[in-house]
């Protein structure tokens, strides 16, 4: 399972996962790691992931007429002083694939980016039990499970584009 291991050496001094590094092979995967100390809570990162993820990716049709409502892919968590966006790690171990009843969630073994396909989600949020950050989403309306993606296409995540403090940064690790 996945613990938690300081790693002085990075400029950021955040917690970052600890990733078990497969025999022979040396995969290097971009992340999004958070820096606790500059992060105001101001949920811009919610609000431009749920644009990225809304039908229309128009800010006033996305909140105001789409329906369902878009669901953002990660969660602020706040406690003043210290506050913080909470979203999938894309575990090495991950939980959450070994957990899923039906294989709806897979990890792409080029990226070791873990991936949802809602086609086979029945919706049971066996997932959610298990993930150990509390990332993964329930979407009520319909019955699917929705987690953070890395906003796969696109150069960098919007989260971390839209921060206005850098407070999220998007970084290569060996894993």
């Amino acid at each position: 399972m996945t613990g938690w291991a300081r790693r002085d050496s990075m400029a950021y001094g955040s917690y970052l996962p600890h990733i078990a590094i497969p025999k022979g092979r040396l995969i290097y995967m971009r992340r999004i790691y958070i820096k606790e100390e500059v992060c105001i809570g101001c949920h811009l990162c919610e609000v431009y992931c749920q644009l990225q993820h809304s039908q229309s990716r128009d800010l006033i049709k996305a909140f105001k007429r789409e329906s369902p409502r878009p669901l953002s892919r990660l969660r602020m968590e706040e406690k003043r002083p210290v506050s913080f966006s909470v979203r999938c790690q894309h575990c090495d171990e991950s939980p959450c694939v070994y957990a899923c009843l039906t294989g709806a969630l897979s990890r792409d073994p080029d990226s070791g980016v873990v991936n949802v396909d809602e086609e086979r989600c029945i919706g049971c949020w066996t997932c959610i039990l298990v993930c150990p950050f509390g990332a993964i989403r329930q979407e009520s309306l319909q019955r699917k499970m929705v987690k953070c993606d890395l906003c796969q296409g696109e150069d960098m995540p919007v989260c971390v584009t839209n921060c206005p403090n850098e407070a999220l940064v998007y970084a290569e690790t060996d894993i």
